[in-house]
């Protein structure tokens, strides 16, 4: 007789999530996921993996639930099973990982709060001051990225234009940064080289997606 009661199916359920994310790669593949659709040729060149490494990684979060597809012609396009939920869930792991694991800490004091240690601007501050007229909202992702999705009047300049493009971005207005989410390197970088160009610029707390997942409104290109 079967000792399985419906508690312990619920916790084995759960494992195969758990075991799902327990991979560095499957993480980084999520990010990209999240900010929009894709196939894995893109998935694979954006996450620098081999093709058959990454079919594999998106099968296994496939069999969890984390991702879906629909197939388009011929590619198979991924999106996430579900993208607050999901993004919601990456936040938590996040928040976790920095309160109990000293190397996620050593790397957000050595490399992230090295590049900006100032407060970065939470969902709610933005969109007031969007209301307002105050600000300049820059989308420092690829235009790729951009094109699925982005903040409304969002300015897109990608980080390696940056330097030959400052015209485009108003002197005297402030600017806030966003990129893939609260671990992507692009927005840091950019708040760090506008500043030592005298412009006023923060970071906003997280990136697209989970201004998404929090049901704020995003426009996509035509």
């Amino acid at each position: 007789m079967s000792t399985t009661g419906p508690k312990q199916a619920i916790y084995a359920s759960l494992a195969e999530v758990a075991q799902a994310l327990g991979h560095a790669h499957r993480l980084e593949l999520l990010e990209h996921v999240a900010q929009g659709e894709r196939s894995v040729d893109e998935l694979s060149a954006r996450a620098g993996l081999t093709f058959a490494n990454t079919s594999r990684h998106l099968q296994i979060l496939r069999r969890a639930r984390l991702v879906e597809t629909e197939r388009s012609g011929k590619r198979v396009l991924y999106r996430l099973a579900g993208d607050a939920e999901v993004v919601t869930l990456m936040l938590a792991l996040g928040r976790v990982g920095e309160r109990n694991m000293a190397e996620v800490n050593r790397v957000m004091t050595d490399y992230f709060r090295a590049r900006d240690a100032l407060e970065a601007v939470s969902r709610d501050d933005l969109l007031l001051r969007l209301q307002d007229g105050l600000v300049t909202v820059l989308d420092v992702r690829p235009e790729d990225e951009f094109a699925l999705g982005h903040l409304p009047g969002a300015v897109n300049i990608p980080l390696a234009e940056l330097e030959r493009r400052l015209g485009e971005l108003p002197v005297g207005k402030e600017v806030v940064a966003y990129c893939r989410g609260p671990y992507c390197v692009l927005s840091f970088e950019a708040v760090a080289a506008l500043r030592k160009r005298g412009y006023h610029v923060h970071r906003l707390e997280d990136g697209y997606p989970e201004w998404k997942a929090a049901g704020l409104p995003v426009e996509a290109a035509a």
